[in-house]
């Protein structure tokens, strides 16, 4: 995470946790940076057959086959083109490690555990259990997600 930018968080009184942060559509979102392990340019994955429609299907990533989630099929929004700014983000949780394609991905934030608040309701049972907590970061929204909800059972081990 060589080009993250770390912004402090005032006001924090409980310990804050690193959380990466990244945008797919108009939304920000975060991960916790303990289930991070890297990012990287987006140049495209192999497609596996029969795989989910939100598997964009695997890359090679320093040795190790890692499959991939498109965050814009698994969200069901609709797929626009890739950019240089198309990063994956890749994570790892119960010995499961999965890329994240994401529109953009570049920053680092602390955030307190008194700052994360449960999504509203409505919320939590429309993303199908994916976001686990909702923060203010000045005028910016960001929704924590939560990792093993996102990347699911259904997917292929590799």
């Amino acid at each position: 995470m060589r080009d993250a930018a770390i912004v402090p968080v005032a006001g924090a009184a409980d310990t804050p946790i690193l959380h990466v942060l990244f945008k797919v559509d108009d939304a920000l979102y975060a991960l916790p940076a303990d289930v991070v392990l890297q990012m990287e340019s987006y140049t495209g994955a192999t497609v596996v057959p029969g795989a989910p429609a939100f598997v964009a299907g695997i890359i090679q990533l320093r040795g190790r086959v890692v499959p991939v989630v498109d965050l814009r099929a698994r969200f069901g929004l609709p797929p626009t083109e890739r950019t240089l700014e198309t990063r994956v983000v890749v994570g790892e949780q119960h010995d499961r490690t999965v890329a994240l394609v994401v529109d953009s991905a570049r920053e680092v934030v602390r955030m307190a555990p008194s700052q994360l608040k449960p999504p509203p309701r409505l919320v939590d049972d429309g993303a199908k259990g994916f976001v686990r907590a909702v923060a203010q970061l000045g005028d910016r929204t960001v929704m924590v997600l939560d990792f093993g909800k996102v990347i699911g059972e259904e997917l292929p081990d590799v």
